[in-house]
């Protein structure tokens, strides 16, 4: 008996090139983070400074993510993808030789607007492949390619960096993105699912007004931004808090940095894969995906909050860890919850408007750990206060994404203005 659910054979295949897709583009984000401490010294820029220079990068990422989610509407995705990657390419080898502040500056500005529109434009991509219920699984593997981009290129980058210079690991990062480029541009293809009948929505086009500002999707968002402001910190504070807060040298901290990333992984697609199994045995999306994302964004929270009370550093770490890789799994759920709101030709829009406001705390987290640096007296403690903000922030969005993310009470509504439209 053919199961009408199953992907297609290529579904998976077409995952596998995404999930690449977003090793190269975290690898991207991340080096920045990993030569935070040789780019200070070289170009001789203060923890203010550099918090503007890793803040920079997201300038520009939401509006970059609004036009083009509008744009993948009617044009198709494989295209876009293809643009993006060559934008990544250039943008990484501007770093290659001499660079000063303003040219690195705008060379992450301008890998913000390549980047921006990465999270959603692959998800729209990938959910033309799987049906509603299938979706979950899938997109937390597209999600988590950003956590093992770290992971795996991290060492390596970290090697080119003490090895020749830091200019080397960005100048690599863009070699790899424009030979993925090419390897899209060949394998690259538009899923078949795009019509009414796979999806779980209302097949009528819906003011954006009524998607937009209702309590699951902003709550979803609100999740977003809380956990969102963790990964900034991570792609840009983490590997320096672990040289000047705890006194590791660059070669360990190069190993270290990646231990968040790796748990990332780990809880993302096993609390996909819980979330999937709930639903399949009848739980509501709204406890399996709602409360369980919010929840975990809040738990992670939570941890970075308790870090003050805590006396042993490697209970501090562990906690730190912990903190910044729970809510990774809020990455899978609130596009498995927009998707099932949205049409499908109006899902990529949705997709960028959501991606757009939680990675706005990219634009500020940066930004207020390099002043907290800067005013303390003790490097140590002010990162720790930078964390500590970072997990307020969590622990409220969190709480907030619990209560209010109801995707089938906000469903049934919209059908029901679809209908008595219709009528």
């Amino acid at each position: 008996m053919v199961n009408r659910d199953a992907p297609p054979s290529r579904a998976w295949a077409i995952v596998a090139m995404l999930f690449l897709f977003m090793v190269v583009n975290f690898a991207s984000k991340a080096v920045l983070g990993l030569a935070a401490v040789p780019i200070m010294t070289e170009l001789h820029l203060s923890h203010d400074a550099f918090g503007t220079l890793s803040a920079s990068f997201f300038y520009l990422f939401s509006l970059s993510c609004l036009v083009t989610g509008f744009i993948v509407n009617r044009i198709n995705t494989t295209t876009v993808i293809f643009v993006m990657a060559l934008v990544w390419g250039v943008c990484q080898l501007a770093a290659i030789g001499t660079v000063s502040f303003e040219l690195l500056l705008m060379s992450r500005l301008a890998l913000g607007v390549g980047e921006g529109p990465a999270f959603p434009v692959g998800t729209h991509a990938i959910y033309k492949w799987f049906p509603n219920k299938r979706r979950t699984l899938p997109s937390a593997i597209f999600s988590q390619g950003a956590s093992f981009g770290v992971v795996i290129t991290l060492p390596a980058l970290n090697w080119l960096l003490l090895t020749l210079s830091w200019h080397w690991a960005f100048g690599v990062i863009g070699v790899i993105a424009l030979f993925w480029a090419a390897l899209w541009f060949w394998l690259g293809a538009e899923g078949p699912i795009g019509d009414p009948q796979h999806e779980a929505q209302p097949s009528r086009r819906i003011p954006y007004r009524r998607l937009i500002f209702n309590r699951t999707m902003i709550s979803a968002w609100l999740s977003g931004f809380g956990s969102y402001w963790g990964v900034a910190l991570l792609v840009s504070w983490f590997t320096p808090f672990l040289v000047e807060g705890l006194g590791f040298s660059q070669r360990q901290a190069g190993w270290l940095s990646t231990v968040p990333w790796a748990l990332s992984i780990l809880f993302a697609i096993a609390g996909s894969w819980v979330s999937e199994r709930l639903i399949d045995r009848g739980i509501s999306s709204r406890i399996a995906r709602g409360v369980y994302g919010g929840g975990m964004v809040a738990i992670g929270g939570l941890a970075l909050v308790l870090l003050p009370l805590i006396q042993s550093e490697v209970l501090a770490f562990i906690a730190l860890v912990l903190g910044l890789s729970l809510g990774s799994v809020i990455y899978a759920m609130q596009p498995a919850i927009i998707a099932e709101l949205t049409p499908v030709e109006q899902r990529g829009s949705l997709l960028a408007i959501g991606t757009a406001i939680w990675s706005l705390s990219g634009v500020v987290a940066p930004v207020v750990m390099g002043h907290l640096i800067d005013a303390g007296s003790n490097a140590a403690q002010s990162y720790r206060e930078g964390f500590v903000v970072a997990g307020s922030v969590a622990l409220v969005t969190g709480l907030i994404g619990m209560m209010l993310m109801q995707p089938e009470a906000t469903r049934a509504k919209l059908l029901q203005a679809t209908s008595v439209k219709e009528g």
